[in-house]
């Protein structure tokens, strides 16, 4: 039997309540990396009989929702320049459905995620444990920072488990 570790480990340089949200989203987000290993760019893009989206448009959801989330209700500040280049495509369609993303490769849906990772890192730097945990009004009511980083792993862990249905239903599991 193998050893596992099974403990948290805060993300060093930052206060251990922030630590511990980036640690558990950074987990979160492996999880979703294994979920994705070995698929073809061709396996990105197709969307099986009977489901409503590709393996491609949830990754490129995942990575706009958390730069949404960032900087629309943690930081309360303009979308920065970068995203139009990284998000060229609204994220959903006027009928509220996922907007397919054709002609991405699995490097490029990648790479995105790791652009909005990084980005999110940098811009939650001087993030303390009290602003962690400070409310702010939003469009929908009030939340915390913390609430946000529960979410963005709820989130990507409900499409996770989408990712692997599509999988599935590709025959590529």
């Amino acid at each position: 039997m193998r050893d596992c570790d099974l403990m948290v480990h805060p993300v060093p340089g930052f206060p251990p309540g922030v630590g511990t949200g980036l640690w558990m989203l950074a987990d979160t987000r492996r999880r979703t990396l294994d979920a994705v290993e070995g698929l073809t760019d061709g396996d990105v893009g197709r969307v099986p009989v009977g489901l409503d989206n590709s393996i491609g448009s949830l990754l490129y959801h995942l990575a706009a929702i958390e730069a949404d989330w960032l900087y629309a209700d943690i930081l309360q500040i303009a979308f920065p320049a970068w995203m139009d280049e990284c998000f060229p495509l609204d994220v959903r369609e006027e009928d509220g459905r996922l907007t397919p993303v054709p002609g991405q490769t699995v490097a490029d849906l990648l790479d995105r995620l790791i652009t909005v990772r990084r980005h999110l890192l940098e811009d939650l730097a001087a993030l303390t444990d009290a602003d962690y945990r400070t409310e702010r009004g939003v469009e929908s009511g009030v939340t915390t920072p913390e609430w946000v980083l529960h979410h963005l792993r709820q989130h990507e862990a409900e499409h996770r488990g989408q990712i692997q249905s599509i999988r599935t239903a590709l025959g590529n599991e």
